[in-house]
């Protein structure tokens, strides 16, 4: 009976002892050299949540890192098996010491079961740096892990003329054996004094490239072309991000295969500068407006016999590569007899990763007024070639319109989209042949009809003005039903606001969260702070919404959280537009 008795206290007194929660710091060992990597781990014998790590003087820190863990222990006790369930939680931190010096870490809370644990603080000693002991097949310790993974920014140029194409590529290198993703928190530079142009990365792919000499697997992130504007050094500020990646810790597994750890990291590729060269003033034309490639000029008319007040068009176009964009056409000169108007002005340029390309044209309406013969001068349009470093000066030929006897009427004949409208009008006014009289006897407005009609309307309008006064004042008294259609009307403006950004990813998601988030707001009557997960999804299931319906709309809504900081296609966001749509659609006809 006491041996009975005896187990029973054991296996009571283990089970409290076990039972009890403990949240404490670890580090191996209380001093370190300057060289070395720290490892801290926090750690609770079971599932904690809302973990405030304490400050790190002293160090660089690495992390959080979560590890959650769960082990089954069995008993045996006078042949009765016991099974046990122990779960854990583990927050790691690396350390990177900056200085000489003993340091305290300060307490961590986590909380647990509505009760708040505290860690005991840490002092760590850090002294001159060690000599680091390496053995075979075993990285040591002190390693910074992710040194093989590089942001790069690539230039065509670093001394370009103004107005001479620069292509920059924004390059990430990584080793073979590491995968990276994850990629959030973009910062791309303000390129002031440049003209600019993205290039869209319809997917993110890997491929082999070199990096000072060395194998590396490379994704291309970003493209951009650039114009300089002016004369000088100018900078580029610098691309950051950060990324997830695992990369190889250098030890390996009893398979021989090398370990992987997964570590953050933030990349910046550093502020760089572009000498722009200013354009030669030797030799430089006087009517030169910038334009910097290689050019064909053409100046070309609808037609060249026509009758007075018949018009024509006149198309004065550049065609080619370079700055199609940065520079102004000239203006043809025309005989005063010839009635001119503003060009329409058009543009067909594509933005490669070689630069600008394509067409540029002004294309103006002209209508001569009198019979016969009339020149347009020649036109000449001068640009700066690159490949021979020299400027070049197009000339156009001399134009002759030919304008026979009209019927004195002036007609466009071939309108276009941004054409002034010219009506029919008289050249000269004839004398008329038939006499227009108007009644002598005119009836009086005092004592007519509409007299007394103006006279009395307003009172009539005096009801109906009470009316609405009442009407609005019900309306501006209906707290819930204003707020409901305000938000009503506000997805509709935001859906309309992310169709108009689309292919922009950050500003289209900002909108796509706002819609989504007004159309719960209008028809579960909620506001911003109340718009938990679970609070959405138990309000849409008392309104009878489908499992399905919800499921797929708050998968929509991480869907749209998570896109801002990741890589997205316009394919991409057109599939998530259209399923907001279609999700929008579900739930107003369910929450009816």
């Amino acid at each position: 009976m006491k041996k009975i008795l005896l187990v029973l206290f054991i296996s009571f007194f283990y089970n409290s002892v076990s039972a009890q929660v403990k949240f404490e710091a670890q580090t191996e060992r209380s001093s370190y050299g300057l060289n070395e990597r720290i490892q801290l781990v926090f750690s609770i014998n079971n599932e904690g949540d809302n973990f405030v790590p304490p400050k790190f003087p002293g160090f660089k820190a690495e992390g959080p890192f979560i590890n959650k863990g769960n082990q089954t222990s069995i008993t045996i006790i006078n042949g009765k098996v016991t099974q046990k369930r122990e779960i854990s939680t583990q927050v790691i931190y690396y350390l990177t010491p900056t200085k000489k010096g003993t340091f305290t870490i300060a307490a961590a809370s986590i909380e647990f079961d509505e009760t708040i644990y505290k860690s005991a603080p840490i002092k760590i000693t850090i002294t001159d740096p060690i000599q680091m002991p390496t053995y075979p097949g075993q990285q040591p310790t002190n390693v910074n892990y992710g040194e093989g993974i590089h942001l790069v920014a690539e230039m065509s140029t670093k001394n370009p003329y103004v107005n001479e194409p620069v292509t920059v590529i924004y390059k990430l290198y990584f080793e073979p054996r590491s995968t990276v993703g994850n990629f959030r928190n973009f910062k791309a530079p303000k390129y002031n004094d440049f003209w600019s142009q993205y290039i869209d990365m319809k997917q993110l792919r890997a491929e082999r490239g070199k990096y000072n000499g060395k194998d590396y697997s490379m994704v291309v992130l970003r493209k951009v072309i650039l114009y300089p504007l002016e004369a000088g050094a100018k900078t580029i500020e610098p691309f950051k991000i950060d990324l997830d990646a695992e990369v190889p810790t250098g030890r390996r597994d009893w398979f021989g295969e090398y370990e992987m750890r997964v570590i953050q990291k933030s990349l910046s590729t550093g502020m760089q500068t572009i000498n722009v060269k200013p354009l030669p003033e030797n030799g430089k034309p006087a009517g030169f407006t910038g334009a910097v490639g290689k050019f064909d000029f053409v100046v070309k008319p609808s037609k060249t016999s026509l009758k007075a007040g018949e018009s024509l068009d006149l198309e004065v176009s550049v065609l080619g590569k370079g700055n199609l964009k940065l520079f102004t056409l000239p203006k043809p000169v025309v005989p005063s007899a010839l009635e001119m108007y503003e060009p329409a002005h058009t543009e067909n340029v594509q933005t490669p990763v070689t630069g600008m390309t394509g067409k540029i044209s002004d294309k103006y309406t002209i209508i001569p007024q009198f019979k016969g013969k009339y020149t347009i001068k020649p036109m000449e349009f001068s640009y700066y070639d690159l490949a021979s470093k020299s400027y070049k000066t197009i000339t156009s030929k001399e134009i002759t319109i030919d304008v026979a006897e009209g019927d004195g009427t002036f007609v466009a004949n071939t309108p276009s989209a941004n054409k002034q409208a010219i009506q029919k009008k008289e050249v000269f006014q004839f004398n008329k042949l038939k006499t227009e009289f108007v009644s002598a006897s005119r009836e009086d407005f005092l004592g007519s009809g509409l007299f007394y009609s103006l006279l009395f309307a307003p009172l009539l309008l005096i009801p109906i003005v009470m009316i609405a006064r009442k009407q609005k004042e019900a309306k501006d008294a209906d707290v819930v039903g204003n707020r409901v259609r305000n938000n009503n009307r506000l997805v509709k403006k935001y859906l309309s606001e992310a169709k108009k950004q689309m292919g922009d990813k950050v500003p289209f998601y900002m909108a796509m969260e706002k819609a989504l988030h007004n159309f719960l707001k209008a028809k579960l009557h909620i506001e911003t702070v109340e718009m938990s997960k679970d609070n959405i999804i138990e309000l849409l299931q008392q309104r009878n919404a489908s499992e399905q319906s919800i499921s797929q709309f708050m998968e929509l809504m991480n869907d749209c959280e998570f896109a801002r900081y990741a890589p997205a296609t316009d394919i991409a966001m057109t599939n998530d537009f259209e399923r907001a749509v279609e999700r929008i659609s579900e739930l107003e006809k369910q929450l009816k």
